[in-house]
């Protein structure tokens, strides 16, 4: 099996642990990126889900943010009560396990405090890596706030 099959397999199986049913799709052609990812989907870029993850002092946090929009770094350092600074790759695998441009919202190395962007919540579906850079899946964001137990919290611009 591949090591992309396995980050997949590892995703859902978190996931379902859960609460939450996906049904992870692939795209041959990538989803690395938020428009990347609308392409492939055939959804508005806000609907796509950015796994970002922070480091606060030496703690990392997840944002996950709408496709359309950026972190605010001083809100979320604000709402955070410390300084905070964007995780480097080898950070990123380290908290997740997974590798930026596949990161999904679940399902991590060590639990990750998260803050959910809530453009997120205007949508009844959105779109979310699923482990791969090529994989995703569809979740309303109720759902993934609630398998996530996600802070709702206006980071972003």
């Amino acid at each position: 099996m591949s090591r992309r099959s396995d980050a997949i397999e590892r995703f859902t199986a978190e996931a379902e642990a859960s609460g939450l049913e996906v049904e992870v799709q692939r795209y041959p052609g990538g989803t690395r990126t938020a428009a990347d990812a609308a392409e492939a989907v055939g959804c508005h870029v806000d609907q796509i889900v950015k796994s970002l993850v922070f480091m606060a002092d030496v703690r990392p946090v997840l944002v996950l943010c709408s496709g359309g929009r950026r972190v605010d770094e001083e809100r979320l350092a604000t709402y955070l009560g410390t300084e905070i600074r964007i995780a480097g790759a080898s950070e990123v695998r380290a908290a997740t396990g997974f590798a930026i441009g596949g990161t999904p919202p679940l399902g991590h190395t060590v639990p990750l405090r998260t803050v959910v962007d809530p453009h997120l919540m205007d949508f009844d579906e959105v779109w979310a890596a699923a482990g791969t850079p090529d994989s995703v899946f569809p979740v309303k964001p109720k759902d993934l706030v609630k398998a996530t137990a996600g802070a709702v919290v206006g980071v972003t611009r």
